[in-house]
């Protein structure tokens, strides 16, 4: 191959082209991006980055000489228009790039309120890239009122940044309970009392009516009536696959752009990787929104392009940082029958094991690092520790590693 060309300067398209020149490619290699930065990191964005203590340089993935030293056509600011797949060429700046590869990162874009409700407002942020943030900074200030919207982990991550720089938190949650779709009841009544405990006023089962304002949010009244006075809001309802591009090139849509084990798409000389793609996995079809994904997923397809034909078999894993909890999630939840609670080594922190019938599927750890590196461990190893040994905070979660 002469050109390979990459759209999406995320971390799945900077890893892509990284292991690319790692693994020997010595063509033309181009990485466009929409945006002004090279390619970052996003989760520290809504943490420290927001909160003053990191610097913008210090996100980068990489040192910005790293695509010139290593040959990486790196164009930023440049939005791809269309794909012409019959001559194998993308459409951007005005311009026409050929390609004998090409692979989409284009990673998501977060769900954002209609402007029916006043999501238009200035005001009313969501989270998700280095403008989003930029743009809700001032805003980040002791004494002002946030409404977050959405209790997944997006929407606590928020609430727990903007009540640790002194606001006052409102989260509403239109479904019964928070983090309905990710997570065990069990987890979810861990986080809403920590949440509690740090002073957001949490209302589940509570939609949202309207935002109120001019131009600029200056309040919300809630589906039961509630009327609430604020500063800003925060949108964390989640995000949906970037597939427009793709979608109009005529590629295979099912849940983001759907792809074989490998990481072809239904067009062999189109591949794509990262929080964009689908792609089977154990008899069912997922879509991995994570930065572990984002780089395995993206390195496995750099090596499938140059002929490795190495089915892509991950091992799910995750995290989220609010106030001083580390929360680690190992494995995917999803067929859960029951699940077991292994109290932690302080008040502080806990563990929840997801079994399918006996079978360990998943684990929560709550400021319990050992118990999700072991977790993790038997997962990935297919073993199922006996569950009376799991609970009893007596036992050596290390010997079960050996059972």
């Amino acid at each position: 191959m002469d050109s390979i060309v990459v759209v999406g300067a995320g971390q799945a398209g900077a890893s892509l082209v990284a292991k690319l020149r790692a693994e020997g490619y010595t063509g033309r290699l181009t990485l466009i991006g929409e945006e002004h930065a090279p390619p970052y990191q996003r989760p520290p964005l809504s943490k420290k980055y927001l909160m003053g203590e990191m610097a913008l340089d210090r996100l980068y993935l990489r040192p910005e000489s790293f695509y010139a030293d290593n040959g990486i056509d790196l164009r930023l600011d440049e939005t791809v228009v269309a794909i012409d797949r019959k001559d194998r060429q993308i459409i951007a700046g005005g311009h026409a790039l050929p390609y004998d590869a090409l692979a989409l990162c284009t990673g998501a874009v977060p769900r954002r309120l209609p402007g029916s409700l006043g999501g238009e407002l200035r005001g009313v942020h969501v989270v998700r890239n280095l403008a989003d943030v930029n743009e809700m900074a001032p805003a980040i200030r002791p004494g002002a009122r946030a409404l977050v919207v959405g209790g997944g982990y997006i929407g606590l991550e928020a609430a727990a940044v903007c009540r640790s720089a002194g606001m006052e938190v409102t989260l509403i949650e239109a479904a019964p309970r928070i983090l309905g779709r990710v997570a065990a009841p069990e987890t979810a009544d861990w986080f809403r009392a920590l949440h509690k405990r740090h002073g957001v006023d949490l209302r589940e089962g509570t939609g949202l009516d309207r935002l109120t304002g001019e131009e600029h949010v200056t309040g919300a009244i809630l589906a039961d009536g509630t009327r609430l006075d604020l500063d800003l809001v925060i949108v964390g309802i989640g995000i949906s696959p970037c597939t427009a591009l793709a979608e109009a090139a005529g590629l295979t849509i099912d849940n983001g752009i759907a792809t074989d084990t490998f990481g072809r798409t239904a067009d062999p000389a189109i591949w794509a990787a990262g929080d964009c793609a689908s792609f089977p996995w154990r008899g069912e079809r997922i879509r991995l929104e994570s930065v572990q994904n984002a780089i395995d997923q993206a390195e496995a397809v750099a090596r499938n392009m140059l002929g490795a034909e190495a089915p892509y078999d991950p091992h799910p894993w995750f995290w989220s940082d609010q106030y001083d909890v580390k929360l680690q999630i190992a494995g995917l939840n999803a067929g859960y029958t029951h699940v077991l609670r292994r109290p932690g080594a302080t008040e502080t922190s806990a563990s929840h094991w997801y079994f399918a019938s006996d079978r360990l599927i998943a684990v929560d750890a709550m400021n319990a690092p050992r118990d999700y590196m072991v977790g993790k461990r038997l997962i990935e190893a297919g073993k199922s520790p006996d569950p009376a040994a799991l609970a009893d905070p007596v036992t050596d979660l290390k010997a079960l590693l050996a059972a």
